[in-house]
């Protein structure tokens, strides 16, 4: 069974990444040899997965499904190209999805939950800041929506992926757009899952965001939220 679908119409969701992942590529800022250049992105080329995905070297995503010649073209593609070894919600290891939430708030928050989880992976002692440029995009269309319908709750499981991750599996097949959820880390905030990069519209580049940690096992300190 799937989730119904609603006609989603929705400007300025907020996506999170790493500030040092905001640019084209670090690698310019090693070296003015334009010998010594070519043969780093050469080097890139063998490892970066989006980049292997732009060139159709990755088994989950077509290269006809990325974007290409937009601005931020490389931060969409990036999205469905670096996958986690593990997956996240509402993606497998072998395909990423575009996750934004519907505030900047529940986007803070969603992205310190996962850091502090990697924090206390490690029993990280010290105090670390991290700083996230907020990306802006517009959605228009049908997603799958399971807001206010208790018959998927398993699929918010704060502490399992598996049903969520069924869940997508199926509804990529079927040909879905993406997946629209409350978010389970922000009472009363909302998040989208899109699965096609196509779909994902205007991007922009917006403020930054600093998330604090004291150590591993205090709270974030979340600062640049408008």
């Amino acid at each position: 069974m799937l989730p119904p679908i609603s006609y989603l119409r929705r400007d300025d969701t907020h996506r999170l990444i790493p500030s040092r992942n905001a640019d084209e590529s670090v690698l310019n800022r090693l070296t003015t040899d334009q010998a010594e250049l070519a043969d780093l992105f050469e080097l890139e080329g063998a490892t970066n997965e989006r980049l292997q995905g732009e060139t159709g070297l990755l088994p989950g995503i077509g290269v006809r499904e990325l974007v290409f010649g937009l601005t931020y073209a490389h931060i969409v593609n990036a999205a469905f190209t670096h996958a986690s070894p593990l997956g996240n919600r509402f993606n497998g290891p072998d395909r990423g999805a575009w996750y934004a939430a519907f505030s900047l708030k529940t986007a803070a928050v969603e992205v310190a939950f996962h850091k502090s989880q990697e924090l206390r992976e490690i029993n990280w002692p010290d105090a670390e800041t991290f700083q996230y440029a907020d990306f802006l995009a517009d959605f228009r269309g049908d997603f799958h929506d399971v807001r206010e319908h208790d018959q998927f709750k398993e699929v918010l499981d704060p502490e399992s992926y598996v049903a969520s991750q069924e869940l997508a599996r199926g509804l990529l097949n079927a040909g879905s757009a993406g997946i629209v959820y409350p978010s389970v880390r922000d009472k009363n905030g909302t998040c989208i899952a899109c699965f096609r990069p196509a779909l994902v519209n205007n991007v922009r580049k917006d403020s930054e965001v600093m998330i604090t940690f004291a150590n591993a096992f205090a709270p974030p300190t979340i600062e640049g939220l408008k």
